[in-house]
């Protein structure tokens, strides 16, 4: 089977497919978790298609013209993308605030098609929300510009080994050394690194390119591979349907941040998708179905609908704040809406009146038949100048928008003003400490050790006014998990207080094996409290149940209701919706005084009963303690 040179069967529907899954993923995450691999499923198809019109231009012509094959991709890639950056950097210079945080950098990694690495230099992370990029998004394109850059070299420098089989073995083995060096500099805290890097995800585009070369008549005639696939012909739709269905699965059940995706899941994302294009490329009916009315209207479209989604999102959430005053509620479904309906548009608009023209005429014919219909009468003149004028106050707007764009969100200010409040406190008790006078009265904080994550740092200054003396020791990105070190290591220095305050759920699900492992650290004398979490993620309500049902069943533990408290004011809140201000660090202080105060009040009980549940029946349940 050679590879034909008009359009290919099933590609559009399978690229209607692939942004389908990302526009989801990032709409909303909680339906389609693994909607990611949309983007590997794109590089496949990239991979594929430049390889294989590669050596359609070598067989024809004899040779690769690659100068002619690098305008050819600025023509399809740059044009859309212009509109985008001028129209989205404006829009956020009017809205203003934390959308407007690194986008100089953005800006410049979009026009060099470096983005994925300007970010990585800056420590900018894919999976954060705390402060989503305008065009993060574009971190794809640039990995695909990059292997649009180098592979037309590399492969003129296979097509000169004569053994076709080591050429597809030598292409085989890129992939795979891309996918090892993915699993190799995996980190489980932040995988933005190998999730970005060009060397760490191209194996999604290499294993395009091998199935190219084994699809291409020219190259493989013959040997095992070419019989394999030969004998699996009939079976061509089923083992296509088969691999969709592989996606389909993957695409809910993958986890972004775990192990076993960059450990060979998106590898798996990969061939699956390879066995998907080798299905539907002849034109059967598996190819035929997946290019239906719906699917092949996305594909066609796919481009600008990638390119729009993202910073789409990122401006009606930032000019829309309320959306998010209550985590999970029905108004971020419309947002979602919204989103995806002005996404359409404008991506039907960059279709129509941007993309296919410049494909068919490129720049220069364009701008010539531009210039055509200007002269055809003065209502298109206007219409021709009125566009001038926009792109003048469009190019005003964005370069504006990289002048005064602030250094840091307003979330990293709350975080640094704790910090600074732990620090001045530190100088204050290093500064009692050389006195030697008569020592200081003791302070109501005396009595309390707080381990927490950013939301506790952003609340430190209040927490401190509240309780002074209380010892903070608070971190960001910080989880339930590393409470029992940290209280450990305290207990074992003897700085431990009588009163342990412990908020540590924004970041992650905890488990009550978690929670059991802190008051076995802290032991049976001391009191804790637990803050709960308020924070838009997929994980706050089973955190937040977790700890409700954990401090009703255990003596001495109480539950801080931070959740509840600060849900009718997040107008007091950092632009994320999560880290507090002044205000919001006081409300956070006060759930914690609240909770101090049930403790005092709650009634003695003995060692036996705090063993014992209430039931609603007005009974209690006998549970003793398990012994190791």
């Amino acid at each position: 089977m050679s590879i034909p040179t008009k359009r290919l069967a099933g590609l559009d529907g399978l690229r209607g497919i692939a942004v389908s899954l990302v526009v989801v993923f990032h709409f909303f995450p909680a339906l389609l978790p693994g909607g990611f691999i949309g983007v590997d499923v794109f590089f496949v198809i990239s991979g594929f298609l430049i390889t294989g019109l590669l050596l359609v231009e070598r067989d024809g012509a004899g040779r690769l013209a690659l100068g002619r094959f690098w305008q050819r991709r600025a023509l399809r890639l740059v044009p859309p993308l212009i509109p985008l950056v001028l129209i989205c950097g404006t829009a956020a210079w009017l809205i203003g605030g934390d959308v407007l945080v690194g986008v100089g950098w953005q800006v410049l990694g979009a026009a060099i098609f470096g983005y994925n690495w300007v970010s990585i230099v800056s420590s900018a992370s894919y999976f954060s929300a705390s402060a989503p990029e305008l065009f993060r998004n574009l971190w794809s394109l640039a990995v695909e510009e990059q292997f649009y850059l180098v592979w037309p070299v590399a492969l003129l420098g296979l097509l000169l080994l004569r053994n076709r089989r080591l050429r597809l073995a030598l292409v085989c083995a890129l992939a795979l050394a891309s996918a090892l060096w993915m699993a190799l500099l995996f980190q489980p805290e932040d995988p933005t690194r190998v999730y970005y890097g060009s060397d760490t995800h191209s194996f999604g585009l290499f294993t395009g390119a091998a199935l190219a070369l084994m699809l291409h008549r020219a190259d493989l005639r013959t040997g095992p591979a070419i019989r394999l696939l030969a004998a699996l012909g009939r079976w061509r739709p089923w083992l296509g349907l088969g691999a969709l269905a592989g996606l389909l699965d993957a695409a809910l059940w993958l986890p972004d941040t775990g192990a076993v995706t960059y450990r060979g899941g998106l590898l798996a994302v990969s061939l699956l998708t390879a066995v998907v294009i080798w299905a539907a490329v002849p034109g059967r009916r598996f190819g035929t179905a997946l290019d239906s009315r719906l699917l092949r209207y996305l594909g066609e479209r796919s481009y600008g609908i990638y390119l729009w989604h993202w910073p789409l999102l990122v401006l009606l959430q930032a000019a829309w704040p309320a959306v998010r005053s209550s985590p999970g509620v029905p108004a971020s479904i419309g947002v979602g809406v919204l989103a995806g309906a002005l996404t359409l548009l404008a991506a039907g608009v960059s279709y129509r009146w941007l993309e296919r023209p410049v494909r068919s005429l490129g720049v220069r014919g364009s701008i010539r038949r531009l210039r055509d219909l200007a002269y055809g009468s003065n209502r298109r003149l206007a219409w021709l100048g009125l566009a001038v004028v926009a792109g003048l106050l469009l190019t005003t707007g964005t370069t504006a928008a990289i002048v005064t764009a602030p250094t840091s969100t307003s979330a990293q200010t709350e975080i640094e003003r704790g910090q600074q409040a732990l620090a001045a406190a530190e100088r204050h008790a290093e500064r009692l400490a050389r006195r030697a006078s008569r020592p200081a009265k003791p302070a109501a904080g005396d009595r309390i050790t707080a381990v927490g994550d950013s939301v506790m740092l952003a609340s430190a200054a209040e927490l401190q006014a509240r309780f002074p003396g209380i010892a903070i020791d608070a971190a960001v990105s910080r989880g339930m998990g590393t409470a029992p070190d940290i209280l450990a290591a305290q207990e074992e220095a003897g700085t431990l207080r009588p009163v342990v305050v412990v908020g540590l759920g924004t970041n992650g699900p905890i488990r009550w094996s978690q929670l059991d492992e802190i008051r076995a650290v802290i032991g049976p004398e001391r009191e804790l409290v637990l803050v709960d979490a308020f924070a838009d993620r997929d994980w706050t309500a089973g955190v937040n149940d977790i700890l409700a049902e954990y401090s009703a069943r255990h003596r001495r533990v109480e539950l801080a209701d931070w959740h509840d408290a600060i849900a009718p004011h997040t107008d007091v809140l950092a632009g994320d919706n999560i880290h507090p201000g002044p205000t919001g660090g006081r409300i956070y202080a006060g759930t914690v005084r609240a909770a101090l105060e049930r403790l005092a009040r709650a009634p003695a009980r003995s060692e036996l009963d705090a063993y014992r549940t209430p039931l609603p029946d007005g009974t209690a349940e006998f549970r003793p303690p398990l012994l190791p």
